[in-house]
């Protein structure tokens, strides 16, 4: 078969849907399949057109997502004129997949990595302006007529069943993991008793609270640290954020990793105490699916999926608050875990599941 992926982002983008696309994508090819993916060129030193893998990658020289939306929609067109099934995803790389989809008469299916709604008001480091935008348009996307939707939990799937969405159409397959590749090479843990934050930045990452909640555990405890390992986009998120740890006075316990390679970033998560998972929601987390691989303490929220992702040794955050995160931190200190199932995604599940899915869907012509 012929796929085309019309997605915002694409690796090297970090967040879970990034994660997703780059495993999902590379494995179709493995599976004899074509895939082309269309996408924004969001940093200028990416070429607008290569080959990663076997898979087909075309960045627009696009500055952001929601331009994406509109001019995006004539390569999409083109694209999707060649191929047998589109695949996109939640938020605005869905208008112009739906678009290409009616002109074209081709198939397209949605994966939605999670449904906010009202929770959009309650996101810090978002305006007014914003909330109202990413409300709307979640909205609306959801009243598009896909030819299914893919929940990535249970939870994702029961929220979109509860916002309207006819529960035949939606599938749920769990995102997949390499675990072959969580192998810790190198790593030995800190002298000091060190949290761990990895992944994307995002207002629904609760980084505000882990930040004031970690200056209140300092207070007793001033050795300790904090390993941020973040990109520094999207920009306005991580001048807030660093705007507020100096607010703090915070930064001399804190310790900053930027743009790792995969190995690395295994070999600097494993060399923490424990990792931090503040999220106001999750509609699947691949920063708790890694950490569960290795084998790491986690302090969580469990709001959304997390609750069916985490594992091993686990702390709940009671109350999702500064204080309660300081709660939190000072059970981990004293390595007073509870032990919580593990649960495995792998790869090789996740493809053969959406598989499954684009055979039933194209026969339902």
């Amino acid at each position: 078969m012929k796929f085309v992926f019309i997605v915002e982002h694409y690796y090297p983008y970090i967040g879970g849907a990034e994660t997703l696309w780059k495993n999902l994508s590379e494995q179709l090819v493995i599976n004899n399949h074509q895939v082309t993916i269309i996408t924004t060129r969001f940093q200028k030193t990416l070429r607008k057109q290569e080959t990663v893998n076997g898979v087909d990658i075309i960045r627009l020289e696009i500055p952001n997502r929601f331009l994406f939306t509109i001019l995006s929609v004539k390569k999409c067109v083109q694209i999707a004129k060649k191929v047998d099934l589109i695949q996109t995803s939640s938020y605005t790389a869905a208008i112009p997949a739906f678009i290409a989809s009616k002109i074209t008469k081709t198939k397209c299916v949605i994966t939605f990595h999670e449904y906010w709604g009202k929770l959009w008001f309650k996101a810090p480091f978002a305006s007014l302006f914003s909330k109202v935008l990413y409300f709307s348009f979640e909205w609306f996307i959801l009243q598009l007529n896909f030819d299914k939707f893919i929940a990535v939990s249970d939870f994702t799937k029961t929220r979109l069943i509860d916002a309207g969405v006819n529960q035949n159409k939606i599938t749920r397959i769990y995102n997949g993991l390499y675990y072959n590749q969580l192998t810790v090479k190198n790593s030995t843990k800190a002298k000091h008793f060190t949290f761990c934050y990895f992944g994307r930045l995002g207002v629904s990452k609760g980084l505000d609270i882990l930040l004031e909640g970690f200056s209140l555990f300092i207070e007793k405890h001033p050795d300790v640290k904090l390993k941020m390992i973040i990109p520094h986009y999207p920009k306005n998120i991580f001048l807030k954020i660093k705007r507020l740890t100096k607010s703090l006075k915070i930064e001399s316990n804190l310790i900053w990793k930027h743009n790792l390679s995969y190995n690395d970033l295994i070999n600097e998560v494993s060399a923490t105490n424990a990792v931090i998972i503040p999220s106001l929601s999750e509609g699947f987390c691949f920063t708790a699916a890694e950490s569960v691989a290795l084998k790491m303490p986690i302090i969580s929220s469990e709001k959304g999926a997390l609750k069916e992702v985490t594992g091993g040794n686990v702390i709940a955050i009671k109350s999702i608050s500064p204080i309660g995160l300081k709660q939190a931190m000072e059970k981990a200190y004293k390595d007073d875990w509870n032990e919580k199932k593990v649960t495995l995604f792998p790869i090789e599940k996740t493809v053969k599941h959406y598989l499954e899915m684009y055979d039933l869907t194209l026969s339902n012509s």
